[in-house]
Order: structure tokens, then C-alpha cells, then sequence
């Protein structure tokens, strides 16, 4: 149990850098070079090389050498192992057959968001054949 804490606790680490999450928010739209991404991000370059560093140790994006340029894109197996442990950290059980109003509403929003992941997946499968 403490080895998967301790995991636990290193994924919230990675993802704990707002500059991170915008980093992986802008490779949601494609595989982006450096420069791209520091103008997104209005970020020097060795700021965001170190924010890239510290993505690619933990594995949620892949860098391809085109000549003298470098893209950078998601690795979208493993963000989603990521989003997978963190629910699992993050959800909520509870015993009681009356949940709080608060904690319903949180519940409805969650699987309303669920919901659209889930027919996202399903078209990013329909595109792939």
C-alpha cells in the first residue's frame, strides 16, 4: 500500500505545475515544437524544457526529431493510466444510501464529464478503423 501511495503522491507531483497542465492541454491539439509551445505558454525556453524534462520522465508525451527540430506530443495511454490512478485516489465511497447534496451534484457533474470522455473515446476509436 505505501509503494502505491508514494506513486500516487509522485503523479500529483508531475501533474502539480500549472505550466505542465497547460503544457499537456496544448498538446491536446497536436504535436507541437519548443518555440510553439513557449509562445502558448509565454514562457522562456528553459523553463518550459525543464516543465518538458520532468513530462517526459514520467512518460505522457513522446519527442520525434525532425531535422534540426524537435516535436513534442501527448502520449495519451499513459495520461490516461494517470487520470485512472488519480480517480482512483480521488473517488469517493460512501455507505450511506443519502449522500450530501454537494457530494450528488459533484457525482452528476463526474459522470456527465465520463459521459462525454466516453463518446470522445469511442469517436477517436471510429477515426482509427
Amino acid at each position: 500500500m505505501q509503494t502505491e501511495t508514494k506513486q500516487s503522491a509522485e503523479r500529483f507531483k508531475v501533474l502539480a505545475a500549472g505550466a505542465r497542465l497547460a503544457i499537456i492541454e496544448f498538446l491536446k491539439q497536436g504535436p507541437k515544437k519548443v518555440s510553439e509551445i513557449c509562445e502558448a505558454l509565454d514562457a522562456s525556453q528553459p523553463a518550459v524544457s525543464q516543465h518538458l524534462k520532468i513530462l517526459k520522465a514520467a512518460g505522457l508525451f513522446a519527442d520525434e526529431k525532425n531535422g534540426y527540430w524537435v516535436s513534442y506530443s501527448l502520449n495519451r495511454a499513459r495520461l490516461l493510466d494517470y487520470k485512472r490512478e488519480l480517480n482512483g485516489v480521488c473517488q469517493c465511497n460512501s455507505d450511506s444510501e443519502e449522500l450530501a447534496q454537494p457530494e450528488k451534484a459533484a457525482l452528476e457533474a463526474y459522470k456527465e464529464e465520463l459521459e462525454r470522455e466516453l463518446e470522445e473515446v469511442k469517436s477517436q476509436l471510429k477515426q482509427l478503423g
